[in-house]
This record gives C-alpha cells, sequence and structure tokens, in this order.
C-alpha cells in the first residue's frame, strides 16, 4: 500500500474487485487491470466514498435535499431536474476538508507535479445488469 494511502485515497495497486463500494466500478476497473502485467495502465489513484461520505453525511441541506427528491416521483423529470440541479450546486459550493486534501495533494505530488492526469467520477452501482448511468459522470482532463 502506497504510504499515503488512506480512508480517503487508495493507489491503483491497492484496488481489486472487493473495493468496489470504495473505488466505484471504474477504480475498480483500473485496479484490476494495474495487477496485469501485460497491460500497462499508468499510475493514479481513487478518492474513495470514504471522502465523499465524510463531506456531505452531516450536510443538513444535502441531506433534506436528498429525502425531498426520493419523495420526488419518478416521472416528474422537471421536479427531478430542479432537484438534482439543487443537489449539484450545494456539492460543488462545498468545501472539502482539510484532512481530505491533504491526503489528495500529497498523493498528487507523489504521482508527479508535471504529469497530465484524466479525472472520472465513478458510482459504485454504475452499470449494472439492471441500470446504467452512462451519461451522468462528468470527465475532467
Amino acid at each position: 500500500m502506497n504510504k499515503y494511502m488512506s480512508d480517503y485515497i487508495l493507489g491503483f495497486g491497492d484496488i481489486d474487485k472487493t473495493k468496489l463500494p470504495l473505488a466505484g466500478g471504474k477504480g475498480t476497473n483500473l485496479g484490476e487491470l494495474f495487477s496485469m502485467k501485460e497491460i500497462q495502465v499508468p499510475t493514479g489513484f481513487c478518492v474513495t466514498t470514504g471522502a465523499y461520505k465524510e463531506i456531505v453525511e452531516n450536510n443538513e441541506t444535502f441531506n433534506v435535499l436528498l429525502e425531498h427528491l426520493s419523495g420526488v416521483q419518478a416521472n416528474n423529470r422537471k421536479a427531478i431536474g430542479e432537484a438534482a440541479a439543487k443537489i449539484r450546486k450545494l456539492i460543488e459550493e462545498i468545501a472539502i476538508p482539510s484532512n481530505i486534501m491533504k491526503a489528495i495533494t500529497r498523493q498528487l505530488e507523489e504521482c508527479g507535479k508535471n504529469e497530465a492526469y484524466a479525472i472520472r467520477s465513478s458510482a459504485t452501482a454504475e452499470d449494472l445488469p439492471t441500470a446504467s448511468f452512462a451519461g451522468q459522470q462528468d470527465t475532467y482532463l
């Protein structure tokens, strides 16, 4: 395990299929590929669901919005869109706690300041046989 790994960060070399609840689908697949010697996967890491939970778990406004969203009828696209927009705005405005920011910063420094990065979000339940979340995640290069 990387010396900076924590409850918030997992290096690709520390991820296998048992880490799906922590790393999401993309992270788990990258970890599995990283362990295969015949496939070249650049060094990388995942910010875990533990970090996400710490950031949003005790945010009262976030929890109220989620509860409201869970009560919206599935066919009421307008209400779903409005609630989702409020949740997204709130998440974008939440400050990342310093302990999580330090863990991410240390890992980026270890990977190299002069490297290029792709940042992907990943759901822990994406691409299930009964559900797909295609197009709902953002990518930043």
